[in-house]
């Protein structure tokens, strides 16, 4: 195959990897839907190749899974090992942060005092764009400790609930207790208050776990509703 065959087929791939990604995370494809490599070709008006191309990768993702007689599935919402992906970023986070504490943070994290330590009128109420700033936020205090193994791991743990983590974002009071609670543990890690900011921490991530969980179910119960009346 030559290299621009290649390309055109990555080309190809990467606009049925987003599409299929977006219908996942907004539920038009629900936890335990089956398709086929063929529906999804026929809906993009591509061939298999890139088609396959997207799925396994999404399914390396961890967001799809592929059975031989079957077919391709949605892959089922395991909120038990969500929680249990939740416990293991508390470990991480508050380790990195305790890290920070113990030296002069202040140049490391200069540019998250600028996103979150605003005023309430300069905060943003997009909240696709404020579960990004979320996700830099906590990546950028991880990656400050200046642990890349610790990085690495983090990074993980984040791909693995993004699915969940950003509909926190989808009503506008968490978005505003994200600022808040966002600014308190700056605050306390520029005052290098390790147990301050490692409490802090913690309960945040126990509350945005608690929440997405709610609402998870409930946008569930509402597409399960939705596609019972089509």
């Amino acid at each position: 195959m030559t290299a621009r065959k290649r390309e055109g087929r990555k080309n190809l791939a990467g606009p049925v990897y987003e599409r299929i990604k977006a219908d996942i995370f907004e539920f038009r494809l629900l936890p335990g839907t089956r398709f086929s490599e063929n529906e999804v070709a026929s809906r993009a008006h591509v061939s298999r190749t890139p088609v396959r191309e997207a799925l396994f990768r999404l399914e390396r993702e961890g967001y799809l899974e592929v059975h031989a007689k079957s077919g391709w599935r949605v892959r089922a919402l395991d909120f038990e090992q969500l929680d249990h992906v939740y416990d293991l970023r508390v470990v991480l986070e508050c380790a990195a942060v305790e890290k920070l504490c113990a030296g002069d943070p202040r140049a490391a994290l200069a540019g998250l005092e600028k996103v979150w330590l605003v005023a309430p009128r300069s905060r943003l109420t997009d909240g696709a764009r404020v579960a990004r700033l979320d996700e830099e936020f906590h990546g950028t205090l991880v990656a400050a400790a200046g642990n890349p193994e610790l990085t690495r791991t983090h990074q993980t743990v984040t791909e693995r609930i993004r699915i969940v983590r950003r509909l926190d974002f989808t009503h506008p009071e968490r978005i505003a207790y994200t600022y808040i609670e966002h600014g308190q543990i700056l605050r306390a890690i520029l005052a290098r208050k390790a147990a301050r900011a490692t409490q802090l921490l913690r309960s945040h991530i126990e509350t945005s776990k608690s929440e997405v969980r709610k609402i998870s179910l409930h946008r569930l119960h509402l597409a399960h509703l939705d596609s019972l009346s089509k």
